[in-house]
């Protein structure tokens, strides 16, 4: 069975010490160290993660290497990053976040998991990410928070 790409924001990350986010954010470990799910992380999250505190910036190293995909923030993913704040989805001073959005869809995961409900895990504007990914030849990207993402077994 094909295992689910899950894309991680640094959201994620810190929601794991995070009281009001890590019950969920363990429960999605706890797929990832069952080897249900691969987590896709990005260059730009280890960026992020240099500003967090010591507990944050070890935790994927917990983990074995071959339960994550690496990816680059590449030109294609920084033109269409900049595409969703020059179409107003978000504005400029979250271009990181739209960063994360870009390399979700061109490198066709699944899903992106955040607990950014401000700026990425939003309706509005994850209307605005997929109509941008529409107009730029790309297909739709499912935005999720982890709670959406675990599994409540069969009751």
């Amino acid at each position: 069975m094909k295992k689910d790409r899950i894309y991680i924001d640094t959201s994620i990350v810190g929601g794991y010490f995070d009281i009001e986010f890590e019950f969920e954010t363990k429960l999605l470990f706890e797929r990832l160290e069952n080897k249900e799910i691969i987590f896709v992380v990005s260059d730009l999250m280890d960026i992020e993660l240099e500003r967090a505190p010591e507990r944050v910036k070890n935790l994927l190293f917990n983990y074995p290497k071959e339960c994550f995909e690496r990816v680059s923030l590449t030109k294609e993913a920084q033109e269409l990053g900049q595409m969703y704040v020059n179409e107003k989805v978000v504005g400029q001073t979250s271009i990181e976040d739209c960063y994360h959005i870009a390399m979700a869809k061109i490198n066709n995961v699944d899903v992106l998991a955040s607990w950014n409900f401000r700026h990425i895990v939003n309706f509005t504007r994850i209307k605005g990410y997929n109509s941008v990914n529409l107009k730029s030849g790309y297909n739709l990207l499912e935005i999720r928070n982890p709670k959406d993402l675990i599994e409540y077994g069969n009751e």
